[in-house]
């Protein structure tokens, strides 16, 4: 007899809990969880391990996974507000998930956004619950004086994490905008915030990123939260295992389901393993629903179309879906500025970067810092443009008020998003990211130019999509974890969607007025996406609805969905997917730990919150396994 493959071995392990998905979060309440001897934790990951892949290591390669192997490559259904474009939606597809591809940026969102998360009736997931946990998940490097100084780069101490298994800097480089940024800001009437990490990042500010100071490589989950804890005995690995659907058994004594397995497929053999205590899915946004539905969780219709039984109704799991939406404008830049593209098309420029990253640790290969501005609608719009938003927001407002308060109620949640137009706190509506290369797929670069993309990003949308599985292909075939689930954002639709429209049309003329803006404008050479009309000389102002066609034409996804396995509050099982302890509704031994849980978008790249959601996740696991007597 043979010894026993890795899945083998996997299943042969008596696990209290199960982790699906060794991603951002689905890392952290593995590692956390297995600091408990009493719990033997197993982690399912799809994807495979890769320690020593440069593209993702190299900070200066940020980018170079997408659309590879590493990449899940999803993409939309056809967008109406979007012409009927479909758009690619890159996710992680590694150990370590979308932390292992992103754009190492650390941020956190406004106060205010997660106090509302706790106004919906989520106690403890406010901004004073989950600071705790922010502070937990991080390790900041203290830069130095003199750094400050030149970069701007200001922090407050007091809001930062000093021991946590994520390293974050503010970058050993900075491409050549970065150092024009806040003066071109300031000299517009922008603030510079001298502590976006405190609960307001309004204002121009530069940006951590997760970065180890050490070894000047991307730090994400795989690194810091398992590599240093993989020889734990209770702590099990299987990559390259694609979840089917988990094992529900119905209880004795009650309408609940229980959880008490998961079947995978590893080497194109199927598997089932068990568990005494506790499921955690942590597959994100897209495929947390995905998986729920697959396990018979979910609108029946949806279900009963995929070939699925459905076991627990829950025409919430899959919907809410909220995602931040951007524009690229592309200027030509002066032609000495050396850009991650010019890297990328030069092999000599390439092999010289990789030299000088590989001896001292530095060079373009580290140049991974922002600088960012997160402006409220005041900012960058004109009274009258406010009170056009308004009307429609009045009419989004009141088609909410008029429909019956069930599951799909959303009236809470547009009052609050309608608040931010009017609050005496404003909140930052729109992202402005200047950064040296070309990242628009509309544009394709002349050689030997130079280019630098102006990054417009809406942060509060009012669009809400969905995920769901396909139909059946057959009646002999259901539905399973192969099929691509339907991603639907429904970018720009509905009355919620026009705002989103308008108020991105608005932001573009902001955008190009930074770029006309001195000392920035003294780097650029014109702007040539969109290209300038006819009429327009460059320097002048644009009209804003020489924007409209060119917004619904070129928006993109920003690559942060939420939402689509939403907390409930107190509308419980009617508002949402989980309660406040993450515990999936109408399911023992079951919980969603990631992205999906957000019951509303925030103004921040993800990564920092979703550590800190699995960090407090997995406090609470703990606790209730304790509380339960297992450890």
């Amino acid at each position: 007899m043979g010894s026993m493959n890795e899945a083998e071995a996997f299943v042969a392990h008596h696990f209290t809990h199960i982790v699906i998905g060794g991603g951002t979060a689905g890392l952290v309440v593995a590692s956390r969880l297995s600091e408990d001897p009493s719990i033997t934790v197993g982690v399912l990951e799809a994807g495979p391990a890769a320690p020593d892949e440069p593209r993702i290591n190299v900070p200066g390669r940020l980018g170079e996974t997408l659309f590879t192997e590493y990449d899940w490559q999803f993409e939309t259904t056809p967008q109406p507000g979007l012409g009927g474009r479909t758009l690619p939606w890159n996710r992680g597809k590694v150990l370590g998930g979308s932390s292992a591809m992103n754009f190492m940026m650390w941020c956190r969102g406004n106060k205010g956004d997660y106090d509302a998360w706790e106004e919906l009736g989520n106690k403890g997931w406010g901004w004073d619950g989950l600071l705790p946990y922010f502070k937990k998940s991080e390790t900041f490097q203290v830069p130095t004086r003199e750094y400050q100084e030149r970069h701007q780069a200001h922090y407050d101490q007091d809001y930062h994490g000093t021991s946590g298994p994520l390293h974050t800097i503010y970058s050993a480089e900075y491409g050549a905008s970065s150092q024009y940024w806040h003066e071109t800001l300031e000299n517009l009437g922008v603030e510079s915030n001298r502590s976006h990490m405190s609960g307001s990042s309004v204002g121009v500010w530069t940006a951590l990123t997760a970065v180890d100071p050490s070894t000047q490589k991307r730090c994400y989950s795989a690194p810091a939260y398992y590599h240093p804890v993989s020889h734990r005995e209770n702590l099990v690995l299987l990559t390259d295992a694609t979840v089917r659907n988990l094992i529900l058994e119905k209880g004795k004594d009650s309408d609940e389901y229980i959880a008490r397995g998961v079947r995978f497929v590893h080497a194109s053999k199927e598997y089932t393993v068990n568990v005494t205590g506790e499921i955690t899915l942590a597959a994100g946004t897209v495929q947390s629903p995905q998986l729920l539905e697959l396990s018979g969780i979910g609108n029946p219709e949806i279900l009963r179309a995929a070939g699925i039984e459905p076991l627990m109704t829950n025409p919430n799991v899959g919907e809410n879906l909220q995602e931040h939406m951007q524009t690229m404008v592309i200027y030509e830049l002066d032609p000495s500025i050396l850009t991650p593209e010019a890297l990328r098309s030069d092999p000599l420029l390439a092999a010289a970067a990789d030299e000088q990253y590989e001896t001292s640790k530095s060079g373009p290969r580290t140049a991974v810092g922002y600088s960012a501005a997160y402006l409220p609608f005041s900012q960058y719009t004109t009274r009258e443009e406010i009170s056009r938003l308004a009307s429609h927001l009045s009419s989004t407002t009141h088609t909410s008020k008029t429909k019956p308060a069930t599951q799909n109620d959303t009236r809470l949640r547009d009052q609050i998003l309608s608040s931010r137009f009017s609050s005496p706190s404003p909140s930052g509506q729109i992202e402005y990211l200047f950064d040296v290369s070309n990242y628009s797929p509309f544009f394709k670069s002349e050689p030997g130019k130079r280019y630098g993309t102006m990054m417009q990003m809406l942060q509060y949308p009012f669009s809400v999509g969905s995920i769901h599985l396909p139909a059946s292909s057959s009646a002999e075939r259901p539905t399973n974890s192969d099929d691509k689930p339907v991603i639907n954002p429904r970018y720009y639709e509905g009355p919620g969607g026009e705002v989103d429209f308008l108020t991105m049309t608005a932001a573009q003329k902001f955008g190009h007025k930074i770029c006309e803006t001195r000392p920035l404008k003294s780097i650029i050479v014109k702007r040539v996406f969109p290209p300038l009309p006819d009429n327009v000389a460059e320097g002048e102002a644009t009209e804003e609805k020489e924007w409209e066609d060119w917004v619904r034409d070129t928006t993109l996804t920003d690559w942060h969905p939420v939402g689509t396995c939403g907390m409930g509050g107190d509308e419980g099982i009617k508002g949402g997917v989980v309660d406040e302890r993450l515990r999936v509704y109408g399911v023992r031994g079951l919980r969603v730990c990631d992205a999906s849980v957000m019951p509303l978008q925030i103004a921040a790249h993800l990564q920092a919150t979703v550590y800190a959601i699995g960090e407090k996740g997995a406090d609470m696991i703990r606790e209730d396994w304790v509380g339960r007597g297992g450890g």
